[in-house]
């Protein structure tokens, strides 16, 4: 923070720093008060919304999920008959697992999203430049926008329940030849059973007394981390700004706490039953029983390694895998952080070597400042970029009638994207040209990464170091080197475009011309469908995240009242478009 009198700063440095401190203490008490009040005033607003709409949610469609997997498991042909009893009898403790947890952590995150997300808020209107509207900020900011932020989760909660998961046991029923038929040894069956029960024995209590016995440990570390960057400014205290909200971080530092105990708990119920996974893919009931002890020793040396106590684990850590494999470098999902850093990256998980899930352990690390920050490219920044290519895109073919009014109310009106022509044109064929103009547009820059809407180029280095955005950036990347590699002329450009639009529906493609040639090759024509079908299938598999069918619905009725103007004042030729 700098001082608006220069002359003062450099005749009385003493003055101005104990002025700044006096500013920053006098800023963190008054966001204190301010946001415990408004926590107290709509906390319970935001939290009731928030628990009885995500429990409707999964209660109401409890039968319905029931029924829906049921029949996708019978009417499926990628699991044997034998496959299909096991599924159908496991199914009661999967739903109830998912009933109980569903429930349960929408309470807990319901309860901690209500209270805190009002305190945090005010804290962040700290960081607004404009000195005239920061208290305005620090009175509106986390009042409303908590309640309407709860609101916005149960709508993501709901599509996922109903859109993504109904898409995702379609996909399944359905099949292809190219998957192979699931079988399962009914040998196995029983050994299966009883290592998954032993595993729930086992990690829960074990997990739980790691958890808490280490707890201790991780509050006065984390504090000690805290109160050492405060006096020296450093990490999160280096910008004024955000000092208040790092003075919070301290004050709620044993919350953190307890919600690693918490993830701990919840996920050692998956690491358990894991295990009867290894017993089918091992074929060996002993290197179950090796899973779940070395799953242990494997907690307690990681958190072992977080917390930077003493390396490896007192506890047995029997081999469990026939091969060994070298796994060492593939526990980090999250940020790279350095070798010499004293604390891994926020939040970051701990997988076990099998791919089941762990602790998440929070980090302690001194984060990056604020230009720093907004240098990264941030997940939600790639979702506005990736909309708002849909937008433009989908306003450009209006305007040539690629795409109709019809086309976009038929996809609000269907359960599935998949339901009609008209869906499949909206739902699939406008996200997935989309996709592939930001491809042929980094291709034709020369960018390392994907360019985004806005400009933005995103690569490993600056973009998202999460598992999210790898699943969805690495496919990406690799498509756009085999388009590159094919060299695809003007026309079979236009040709891909056209059958990435329509999927494939001849009658829309010979409707539209915008110049695309098809290929007398069969080689070159076959090319170009499978790169149609692989944007597609991408699209598919995004659609399924959570709050993707909001933000596109909200594009497609854009695109939907950009329409109206040009209905309006239609060729009175072409009626027909528009019915």
């Amino acid at each position: 923070m700098g001082s608006s009198f220069p002359e003062i700063e450099s005749c009385y440095p003493s003055v101005v720093k104990y002025a700044q401190i006096g500013y920053v203490v006098l800023a963190f008490f008054t966001a204190l008060l301010l946001g415990a009040l408004k926590g107290l005033l709509f906390g319970p607003v935001a939290s009731f919304l928030f628990i009885l709409g995500n429990a409707v949610v999964i209660i109401g469609l409890f039968p319905a999920h029931l029924v829906w997997t049921v029949n996708a498991v019978l009417k499926t042909n990628r699991f044997d008959a034998a496959l299909k009893v096991v599924i159908l009898l496991a199914l009661p403790v999967v739903f109830s697992l998912w009933l109980a947890l569903g429930v349960s952590g929408s309470i807990l995150v319901g309860i901690g999203y209500g209270f805190f997300s009002p305190w945090v808020a005010t804290f962040e209107a700290f960081r607004i430049d404009d000195h005239s509207r920061k208290f305005l900020h620090c009175l509106v900011d986390g009042t409303w926008a908590t309640v309407k932020g709860s609101c916005t989760v149960v709508r993501d909660c709901a599509d996922v329940c109903y859109h993504s998961y109904s898409q995702f046991l379609k996909e399944m029923q359905e099949g292809n030849s190219s998957h192979e038929t699931q079988t399962i040894r009914l040998m196995v069956v029983p050994a299966c059973i009883m290592v998954g029960l032993m595993g729930l024995l086992v990690e829960l209590p074990l997990f739980t007394v790691i958890s808490v016995v280490k707890s201790p440990y991780m509050l006065f570390k984390g504090w000690w981390r805290l109160l050492h960057d405060l006096v020296s400014r450093e990490g999160p205290f280096l910008e004024t700004v955000c000092v208040p909200i790092a003075g919070l971080a301290i004050l709620l530092w044993p919350l953190i706490v307890v919600a690693s105990i918490v993830l701990a708990i919840f996920s050692s119920i998956f690491v358990g039953l894991y295990g009867s996974i290894v017993v089918y893919q091992e074929k060996s009931f002993r290197r179950g029983i090796a899973y779940v002890v070395a799953m242990v020793a494997e907690f307690d040396e990681y958190t072992n390694d977080y917390l930077y106590l003493r390396e490896g684990s007192c506890l047995p850590k029997p081999q469990f895998r026939k091969k060994i494999s070298h796994h060492s470098s593939s526990f980090s999902v999250g940020s790279v952080h350095e070798p010499g850093g004293l604390f891994p990256p926020l939040h970051q998980q701990m997988p076990s070597p099998d791919g089941s899930p762990g602790m998440l352990i929070p980090n302690l690390v001194p984060t990056m400042s604020v230009q720093e920050t907004i240098q990264e490219v941030k997940m939600v920044q790639i979702w506005e970029g990736m909309m708002r290519s849909c937008e433009v895109k989908g306003k450009g073919l209006i305007d040539v009638n690629a795409i109709t009014m019809s086309d976009l109310k038929e996809w609000c009106s269907s359960s599935s994207n998949d339901s009609n022509n008209h869906a499949i044109i909206i739902g699939l064929g406008l996200p997935s040209y989309a996709i592939l103009q930001s491809l042929l547009y980094s291709i034709k820059t020369g960018a390392t990464g994907l360019v985004l809407s806005g400009g933005i180029e995103v690569t490993h280095l600056n973009g998202p170091q999460d598992r999210l955005f790898d699943w969805f950036f690495n496919p990406v990347i690799v498509l756009r080197d085999q388009i590159k590699a094919i060299k695809l002329g003007e026309s079979e450009l236009k040709f891909l475009e056209k059958f990435t639009l329509f999927g494939g529906n001849i009658q829309r493609m010979e409707a539209w011309e915008n110049g695309s040639v098809v290929p007398q090759d069969m080689l070159r024509n076959a090319q170009i469908q499978a790169i149609s079908r692989r944007l597609q299938g991408m699209t598919r598999s995004i659609s399924k995240f959570p709050t993707y069918r909001r933000r596109y619905f909200k594009v497609v009725k854009t695109l939907m009242a950009y329409c109206l103007p040009m209905k309006e004042g239609m060729n009175p030729f072409q009626p027909e478009i528009y019915l």
